[in-house]
Formats: structure tokens, sequence, C-alpha cells
């Protein structure tokens, strides 16, 4: 199986609101095959507990924002490793020395990753 367009564009949206707030190592994993009620993973990371908060609330609000429901929060209070699940998509915002810890791109590590743009920062 592979992912939904549903899916990536949740991811496509998930991954400019992270970017938005700063997040660093975005990366997006197809779990559809060994996961059957997800599609993908975005992993992202924050320098700290505020900048995680932040990072999630952005990706929530954009994604309700497009009429994508919440369907679970987890960590939220934390700011060490927030879980969003929209569904098809689930993002994982971790503070750095979690997501080291955790490595999840090593547990999925059979998984394919999925192309997604940001937005080319301008100079000034």
């Amino acid at each position: 199986m592979t992912a939904t367009e549903r899916a990536r564009e949740l991811l496509q949206l998930a991954a400019e609101a992270a970017d938005s707030k700063a997040a660093t190592e975005l990366v997006a994993l197809d779990v559809s095959g060994p996961l059957p009620l997800v599609d993908i993973f975005l992993l992202a990371s924050g320098n700290s507990e505020r900048n995680v908060i932040a990072i999630a609330g952005e990706v929530e609000d954009r994604l309700n924002d497009a009429g994508y429901k919440t369907l679970r929060r987890e960590g939220r209070s934390e700011g060490r490793w927030i879980l969003l699940d929209f569904g098809d998509l689930v993002v994982h915002v971790f503070h750095q020395e979690y997501r080291t810890y955790y490595a999840l791109e090593r547990l999925w590590k059979d998984c394919p990753t999925v192309p997604f743009r940001l937005p080319v920062a301008s100079e000034a």
C-alpha cells in the first residue's frame, strides 16, 4: 500500500505549518504498509518545550482551519513529545533530546519517506 492523496494533502499542510514555527529535521514516513489505520507519520523537532508547543499548535490550527479534525492529542502540557492524530496523518513533534532517545526513524526504517515541499526562504 501507499499513502493516499488525502494523507499527502494533510502532510503538505502540516509540514508548511511546522516549518513556519522553525521546526527542524522534518521527515515524513509512509507507514501505510505496517499500520492499516495510518498512512503517514510526520516527524519534526523543536529546540525547546515552548517551540515544540508552538509547532504543534500551528499544525493543529492550520489543519483544523482547513477542515481536518484532530482525532487525538497527547503530550501538549509537557512540550517534550506531542502527538497529533488526524486519522491518515499522525504528527510527532519532539524536543530534540526525546527525538534522539526514541529514534522513530530507526524503528520505522523499512518505511519509505514521503516527499513534501517547503517554502523557500526569501533573502532580504
